[in-house]
Parts: C-alpha cells; structure tokens; sequence
C-alpha cells in the first residue's frame, strides 16, 4: 500500500485524558550495593518530558497539528513543570489542578541505555475531578476536528460515557487508547487502539489471525466501533473497520530499545492523519512508521514529518521531493557514502539512458536523477511534450537498480537544487564543455567534480519519437 505523509499543521486535535510527568534519572553502574543484592546508581543526569495523555499531545505537536491538552493534575511544581514543557510546545495547556493529590509522576532510573527501576508518584483522582473535566471538555469540543482520549486509569476518563455522548453530538470523532478489562464504558467511540494483550482480555485469546478479525469484527459490532486498531508488538498491527477488509501490517522496527510511549504515538499519528485527510487504512500504515521509529529510542519520544518521509524510504531508494532527499543525502554523507547527480527530461526511456545512468552510478555510492516537470519540459521541448507524464517517468526511472533517489524540479535548470545538494560528483551525458553544465560552479567551489560521459550514438527520445511518425 503506498503511504504518504501529509500536512499536518491546520487541524486542531483535543487531547483528553491522563497526564503525567516522566523523570528519568541516568548514570553509571560498577557495583553491587554491600546492603542489599542490587546495582549501585552513579546518578550523573536527569531529564524529565510529558509523559500519558501528554505525550500524546507532544506526538501531536511534534507532526506539527493544533493541539488542546485537557487533564487532571495535582497544584503542585510537577503541574507547573508540565504546564512549561506544555507551553513550549505550544500546546494548549488545558489542565484542571486539584488541591490535595499529587500531579501523577513517574521516575525511571536507567544505566547503560536500560531501565532498572521504576517509581510511581500518584494518588488517583475522585468523580469530582472527573465531572470538572466533562464540564470543560464541552467547552473546547467547538473547533476540534478530532478527539483523542488516552486512558492510563488514573481517574481523569471516569465518566467516558459522557464525553463520547458530546463529542457525538458535536459531531467530532473520538478515538481511544483504551485501559483494562472493561470496555463497554467506550461504546459509541470511533475507534479503539488496544495492544494485544488488553484486546484478548476482553475478546480471549487469539490463536491465529483468523480469529484475531473475527474476534475483534464482533467486539468492533458490539460496541459501535467504525475501527478498532490492534497494536501487536513484534507483528505489527492489525486494523478491522467498518466495510473494509482486515489490514495486517507487519512490524517496521529494526531495533527496539525501549516500548515506553509507543501506544501515544500509535494513537497519535493514527489521529492525526486521520485528521488530515487519510484513509483509515492509509492512517494505520503510518502509525505502524512511526512506532518502529520510537520504540528504537529510550523513553517516551515524538516523531518529525521529515522522519515518517525517511523512514518510507528505509531502503534508501525510489522518488523523493527535495526535502527528503537533502534529508537522505545529509545521512549519506554521514555514512561516507560518495553522491553522484545528474538530470534530463528522460521522456522516454531508452537504452542509451540505462547505459548513461548505469556508468555515472559507477562514480560513486549513491545516484541522484533530477527530473524536469512537465511544465519545464514543455518550456525546453515544445507543447508536444512531455510525451510521459512526470510521475510516470519518475517511477520508471526510479525502478532501475542504478538510481537511488529521483527528484523533481521546475526551473528550466537544476542549477539551484544542485546547489542545495553539492554531489561529490556532477555528471551530465552528450558533448557539454563542464563549465557550461548548469550547477558546476557550485559543486566546484565546493570540492566536487564534473564530469561529461558520452552518449550511445543514435539514441534519443527525440529520435525514437521522429521514427514513430515516420512509420504512420
């Protein structure tokens, strides 16, 4: 399934739920203590970030969406910590302090990139505080595309019920990260992003895929659910809507350091693409992304737009607009690897342009094909060309095993991408003098070379489409 990343920023999503603040306290271990059978901590750092329904929020952010974050916390200096954090990412910082209870905090002790300990700081939250949230969600539900509830069972969703029943009546779909054995109290929601374990507590379990959909259709019927999306740790996910047929995604994560936050990005970047236009379907894929992205991070982390687009290209090939690609040959670089880069309408592709593309791509470790648009081939050929369209040029182009990266662009040269990117190499094929090669002095003042290859003798587009109207 192709997946694309969209715009983000414009859409406006209410976060509600539980909120925490995350400690992590970090150092070296060398010994046991004599005191007891247990590591010694050298603490040497401490970091704290939004942690729960927070982290949600942050998510959101972070993909660059609108958001509101509405929750319960204790009048207290984690409160004031988190309403800092909150306002720097220009969250709306929506919080209900209640006198008396702690602000719900979490202090994890890690050595060498592993947790060894975890402390929790809460006391829950009464109906009191759980009814002044229903109040004020009403009043923030005007202008919300869409809701995320995140259930930690702190106390802050007490009365789900009611804030299903007005973001029904709102007309605003609800999503929610759901906590425990009792899922009845989400009926009405749009959709349910349970892991795999808190989904079989309520459905059993699931010795297959078969089962898992048909278990999960019922339970989807049963509680007026359009999706339910069943994250399933090293299997991926699987999404079961309304109408649609299963989707089972497999896991994107190469390496996995921590899990902590990753049902908050799930959650988010399924919300916030939905928010933006995609199909569920579309919107799972990308969660599926982003979760392999985070869970190869310590603690609760939050994934950038330009992240998703380079994790899409995690086989280090095929189209990319500029961003991508400065983004791709940044990494590149860092890995050592040499760029070539070179451009050309490539109307039709022949074998003159294989052979061409075939020994620039002998000149270093990765190919970069800029591409004229239609507009600018129109400019250079005529109004009779292009004869094919740019996407399809670019995806055929993209399909041979010696270009890496294809990019497009609008100027009649590629004097200006190619500036932005300097390749260590710059090749164009035929009989151009290098200085007049558009884009050569800045790939020169740079360290770079440039170099001119010939071209198969009697090849060319122009050539190709002549001998077919010769032959009407």
């Amino acid at each position: 399934m192709p997946i694309s990343v969209p715009e983000f920023d414009g859409h406006r999503i209410l976060v509600v739920g539980d909120v925490m603040l995350d400690r992590y306290w970090t150092g070296a271990t060398e010994r046991v203590s004599p005191e007891a059978p247990v590591p010694v901590v050298h603490v040497g750092g401490h970091e704290e970030r939004p942690g729960g329904a927070a982290n949600v929020a942050m998510n959101l952010a972070t993909l660059g969406a609108d958001v509101d974050l509405l929750g319960l916390v204790g009048a207290d200096a984690e409160a004031g910590r988190l309403g800092d954090m909150l306002s720097a990412a220009g969250i709306g910082n929506a919080l209900i302090p209640r006198d008396g209870v702690p602000t719900v905090t979490k202090l994890r002790v890690l050595s060498r990139h592993q947790q060894l300990l975890r402390l929790d700081f809460e006391n829950g939250f009464d109906e009191d505080a759980a009814a002044a949230l229903g109040e004020r969600f009403e009043s923030l539900l005007k202008g919300a595309d869409l809701v995320i509830a995140s259930d930690y069972a702190k106390g802050a969703l007490a009365d789900m019920p009611r804030l299903i029943a007005a973001a029904s009546r709102a007309g605003v779909p609800l999503l929610v990260d759901p906590k425990g054995r009792n899922f009845t109290r989400y009926r009405g929601s749009w959709a349910l992003t349970p892991n795999r374990a808190e989904f079989e507590a309520v459905a059993g379990r699931c010795r297959n895929d078969v089962e898992l959909v048909e278990r999960a259709e019922k339970l989807r019927a049963e509680l007026g659910l359009h999706a339910l999306l069943i994250t399933r740790s090293e299997e991926g996910m699987s999404l079961i809507a309304e109408g649609q047929a299963p989707v089972h995604l497999p896991t994107q994560a190469q390496e996995v350091a921590d899990v902590t936050g990753a049902g908050d990005t799930v959650i988010a970047t399924f919300g916030a693409a939905l928010a933006a236009g995609l199909a569920p379907a579309e919107a799972a894929a990308l969660a599926n992304v982003a979760a392999g992205i985070v869970v190869a991070r310590l603690g609760a982390a939050s994934v950038r737009p330009i992240e998703l687009k380079l994790a899409l290209h995690a086989h280090g090939r095929g189209p990319v607009d500029e961003a991508v690609l400065l983004s791709l040959v940044e990494h590149a670089r860092e890995r050592g690897e040499r760029i070539v880069m070179t451009n050309g309408c490539f109307d039709i592709l022949h074998a003159g342009h294989v052979r061409y593309l075939a020994e620039a791509r002998a000149l270093g470790d990765r190919l970069i094909v800029a591409v004229n648009d239609d507009e600018s081939v129109r400019r250079l050929k005529g109004r009779s060309r292009p004869v094919v369209p740019l996407e399809d040029r670019m995806s055929v182009l993209a399909a041979l095993a010696d270009v890496d990266w294809v990019v497009p662009f609008s100027e009649d040269t590629p004097a200006r991408l190619i500036g932005a990117v300097l390749p260590d190499v710059l090749v164009k094929g035929g009989d151009y003098e290098p200085d007049a090669i558009a884009g050569s002095e800045a790939v020169r003042r740079a360290g770079g070379e440039v170099r001119v290859l010939p071209l198969l003798e009697g090849r060319s587009t122009s050539s190709l489409i002549q001998r077919i109207h010769d032959k009407r």
